[in-house]
């Protein structure tokens, strides 16, 4: 938008130094000149206003709303929302004692053990299941929560 209008400046300033060294009869040309500068401030300022009307339309406006307060008699509810209980905040805190590590073919592989996590977090059966993993070993099979995929469910491991 500024390119335009300092373009459209330049260029009439070019216009008017040509003026300066031109004859006699260049009262035309200045007409002419001028009615052709004209002719162009108008025309960008109509791109602008139309820029301007696309760029209005494009913008999300945002209604700020205020919980309601009721008054009854003399005393005044406000229900705002409260914040989350702090229990609520600990359902996504996993144990760090439950983090294991394995080696597999394809690599190490951190997860949360489910007997462990059965027996020191509340919420096991609220854990997506498309993080249960399942892990063989040379002597002994092993189920648990892959500690990747949970973290990106919003889970967190809880600091002591």
């Amino acid at each position: 938008m500024h390119r335009k209008f300092i373009a459209t400046i330049a260029a009439a300033a070019i216009a008017v130094t040509a003026f300066g060294n031109a004859p006699a009869r260049a009262d035309e040309d200045v007409l002419r000149a001028l009615a052709a500068i004209a002719g162009i401030a108008i025309v960008g300022k109509v791109i602008h206003d139309r820029n301007e009307r696309k760029r209005q339309k494009h913008t999300v406006t945002r209604n700020v709303h205020k919980a309601p307060v009721y008054h009854n008699h003399n005393q005044v509810y406000d229900l705002a929302p409260r914040p989350l209980p702090q229990r609520a905040k600990n359902r996504r805190l996993l144990p760090g004692d439950c983090l294991r590590t394995a080696e597999t073919r394809q690599g190490r592989v951190r997860y949360f053990g489910k007997r462990c996590l059965e027996r020191n977090y509340n919420y096991v059966n609220r854990l997506p299941q498309a993080c249960a993993i399942r892990l063989r070993g040379d002597d002994r099979n092993r189920r648990g929560y892959e500690a990747r995929c949970l973290r990106r469910e919003g889970y967190q491991l809880a600091r002591r």
